[in-house]
């Protein structure tokens, strides 16, 4: 009888073979994402950085336009961190041959229009709240489908880069914000309309230039009170690597938020630049930042990356946002004010590169991406709420209501205290 040979398998054969990667996404995918995050950010920084604040004090008088600022900016906030988990969650489970993405970044956006609408023609403090409330609440309806689009579409071996990506528009949308709200310094109407518009061009874009898909059938339970609830909630007992990137994310936001909620009224009380000049300031500063942070977005994508580390650059890059408001504390002219700003912002930079993907990690269920991330983002949404509450009682050390000294250290201390949160997940280098 013959005897057959024994098949011996090389190291390419296929049963020994490691499973090829997914490959990347595609290049108009990235650029989607890019711009569909700048479109939305820019809608909303422009006048959280910037026009609301010029909006209040053309019709709050001057001694109550800080607490009227509080109160918009707070009750925005409160409906961001509640908005972005919800529609997240309706967003995994909608079905329809659009998708579960494209319904609420083309619906959103165009709710988060009317908003900005109605605040550019309100002339009451109650309108602009109202107007606000829808911004936040479509713009972070859009904001879900966009950041759970990192995960449903783009490989884990590229996320950092793209992450990086992603991440730095957010900066970029500053800049861009204060140039049109430089540029449409006589007609405040236009500097809200103007960046809606452009936040509508963002996420049409990204839904023509996606693949998506509608959710399972049965995937998931009707919605209804208990799921509403679950919206907001992911166990840390049973995801504590979650819980720590929330903690970190939320603490880091503290720090970031302090700058963005009231460097208007520190370049104006501190350093004593008027409501005319403000924003040519604002504007060069945000440049300057900016110039910083996509240098540390792109460095700290493309090293986190190689590596296949996201820890130690999310403790670096706080502890120079910690550094960096330290030297804003201590800022009293506005040259040294823009060297604390490059720091600030090259730290903010090396943060954001590498924010999302280690969110993306840490996800219990890729089917409920959105509603992760969703839970994500009130760790950096509820700061800009909170802060502008508990900011006037560090204002208010001393007296006289203007110690930005104290405020921006607290802010220093949170981002300290968010850089060793993350070092407590286990699940990622």
């Amino acid at each position: 009888m013959a005897v057959v040979p024994d098949v011996v398998q090389s190291a390419e054969s296929p049963a020994q073979a490691s499973p090829a990667p997914p490959p990347p996404a595609p290049k108009t995918l990235v650029l989607g994402l890019a711009f569909a995050q700048f479109g939305v950010m820019v809608s909303l920084l422009t006048p959280v950085m910037v026009t609301l604040a010029l909006r209040v004090a053309q019709i709050v008088p001057e001694a109550d336009r800080g607490t009227a600022l509080g109160q918009v900016l707070s009750l925005g906030a409160i409906l961001a961190m509640i908005g972005n988990p919800v529609f997240g969650s309706l967003s995994d489970r909608t079905r329809g041959r659009f998708g579960r993405r494209r319904p609420w970044l083309v619906g959103g956006m165009a709710a988060g229009f009317l908003g900005l609408l109605v605040v550019a023609l309100g002339g009451s403090v109650p309108v602009l709240m109202a107007g606000w409330a829808l911004a936040q609440l479509g713009g972070n309806a859009a904001l879900s489908a966009v950041v759970a689009c990192v995960p449903d579409l783009v490989p884990e071996q590229q996320r950092g880069k793209v992450s990086g990506i992603v991440g730095m528009m957010t900066s970029v949308a500053m800049v861009a914000g204060t140039v049109l709200a430089n540029v449409f310094s006589d007609s405040l109407a236009l500097a809200f309309v103007v960046p809606a518009v452009i936040g509508v061009a963002g996420v049409v874009y990204l839904a023509v230039v996606m693949k998506d898909r509608p959710a399972a059938a049965g995937a998931f339970a009707p919605y209804g009170v208990r799921e509403f609830l679950r919206s907001f909630w992911v166990d840390p007992r049973r995801h504590p690597d979650f819980a720590w990137n929330f903690a970190g994310r939320f603490l880091v936001f503290v720090g970031i938020s302090c700058v963005t909620s009231y460097q208007v009224y520190f370049l104006m009380d501190r350093l004593g630049y008027g409501a005319s000049e403000v924003s040519g300031k604002i504007l060069v500063s945000t440049v300057v930042m900016v110039a910083a942070v996509v240098a540390g977005s792109l460095l700290g994508g493309v090293l986190s990356d190689r590596s296949g580390r996201r820890k130690p650059y999310v403790l670096g890059s706080s502890l120079l946002l910690a550094v960096g408001l330290l030297l804003i504390a201590t800022a009293y002219s506005f040259p040294f004010f823009l060297a604390a700003m490059v720091v600030f912002g090259f730290g903010e930079g090396l943060y954001l590169s590498v924010d999302v993907a280690l969110a993306a990690a840490v996800l219990p269920n890729p089917e409920e991406s959105a509603k992760d991330m969703g839970v994500l983002n009130i760790g950096n949404s509820l700061p800009q709420s909170l802060v502008p509450i508990v900011a006037p009682a560090f204002l208010a050390i001393g007296g006289g209501g203007q110690n930005y000294g104290a405020l921006f250290l607290f802010g220093g201390v949170a981002s300290v205290l968010g850089a060793l949160a993350v070092q407590f997940i286990r699940s990622v280098k």
